[in-house]
């Protein structure tokens, strides 16, 4: 079963330049159980790519083509049933992860968020499944009191992947 496609995706920016080429006719799926992984120099548009599946693009982004999640087109569901979509069955986890982050807010509240949001975790739960998703990207569960910014860059990786 294909969980995610692309079916002929182009992405363009409106600058004050005119209009910018980011990503041009791209077609792939990802099937169950498949790892996606996606090179490419600077700028070839890599971002740009994963950031349509959550429609994370900037207003400037003009956007053709398909983005299927279990057969569904991404780029023209309603704000609620994408809100859903984000972070249950679908995320992207950005190289600089401190910019992902709320910096005033502690590691553990932010991997809680979701969980709330998502699933039917009693409350009194959602603190040990914290310290179970740290301890399985790595991270110990003390972590989940530091701030952002008291993470090293590939911790602050792992807290995306634990919320992811």
């Amino acid at each position: 079963m294909t969980l995610l496609q692309f079916r002929d995706l182009s992405v363009d920016y409106t600058s004050n330049d005119g209009i910018v080429p980011a990503v041009r006719g791209v077609t792939l799926g990802v099937e169950a159980g498949e790892i996606l992984g996606i090179a490419g120099e600077s700028g070839c548009g890599k971002t740009t790519l994963a950031s349509t599946v959550l429609r994370l693009l900037p207003d400037s982004a003009q956007v053709r083509g398909e983005v299927l999640l279990d057969d569904i087109d991404i780029l023209t569901m309603k704000w609620g049933p994408l809100r859903a979509v984000r972070w249950s069955q679908a995320a992207i986890v950005f190289q600089g992860a401190l910019h992902a982050l709320n910096p005033v807010q502690r590691i553990g509240d932010q991997i809680a968020e979701p969980i709330r949001l998502h699933q039917s975790v009693a409350e009194k739960q959602i603190n040990t499944r914290v310290d179970e998703l740290l301890t399985q990207v790595g991270l110990p569960a003390s972590r989940a009191k530091s701030y952002p910014h008291q993470l090293s860059g590939g911790q602050r990786q792992r807290v995306m992947i634990a919320m992811a």
